[in-house]
């Protein structure tokens, strides 16, 4: 394995196109992960805010919701969020929340990203709030107090503002993005959400050239 050789995962947790592509990317990390780094970058797809959604934003979302469920069968979302929370447009938290766990304990990274997704997707909680992180933190081991004092620090945030800027400057179109560098080049993998393979032999090729 090369230590200039890295697959870049952009996402976003909120990202509900992220939340249908996680079996087909499971598949493809487990394929590739002993012969290539694999690196998360969290992209930011919507900065913070206190305002509530707007109702035709919620309405839009839902419907991608449904059209995710049509494009990849077996996709889950609980559609009680809508009724049971006050939605915000506002990702930047549960991103902070990645980077914060990634920084108390290196191995929590994936597993708050899942906290994330089960809690927003399958249990209808809000992750753009900080009790809501604070309960996805506690859920896979770490520590409240510790959590909640990296989460809010300008250290993290500093660190999701860095994120942002790189998955910027790498020409990331949207969520969740896969970059392959090798060297300095980069290389864009194309996305397929029902067939790992799609990638899997992109990446393999990308190596080998």
């Amino acid at each position: 394995m090369s230590d200039s050789t890295t697959l870049y995962y952009i996402h976003d947790p909120m990202c509900s196109w992220c939340w249908g592509f996680q079996k087909s990317w499971q598949t493809t990390q487990t394929a590739i992960q002993d012969s290539i780094n694999i690196e998360y970058i969290v992209g930011g797809l919507a900065p913070d805010s206190d305002e509530p959604m707007p109702k035709d934003m919620q309405e839009a979302i839902s419907g991608y919701w449904k059209n995710i469920q049509a494009r990849i069968p077996g996709t889950e979302f609980n559609y009680d969020f809508w009724k049971e929370c006050t939605p915000r447009r506002s990702t930047y938290p549960a991103c902070r929340a990645v980077l914060a766990a990634k920084q108390l304990d290196k191995t929590k990274e994936q597993a708050m990203i899942s906290a994330i997704q089960n809690a927003y997707y399958l249990n209808a909680k809000n992750p753009s709030e900080l009790s809501a992180l604070i309960d996805c933190a506690t859920s896979i081991g770490l520590d409240a107090t510790r959590f909640e004092q990296a989460i809010t620090s300008e250290q993290i945030n500093h660190a999701l503002m860095e994120d942002i800027s790189l998955s910027r400057s790498m020409g990331a179109q949207g969520f969740p993005s896969l970059i392959l560098k090798k060297a300095n080049t980069l290389r864009p993998i194309f996305i397929d959400y029902n067939d790992p393979n799609v990638m899997i032999e992109q990446i393999r090729q990308g190596l080998s050239e």
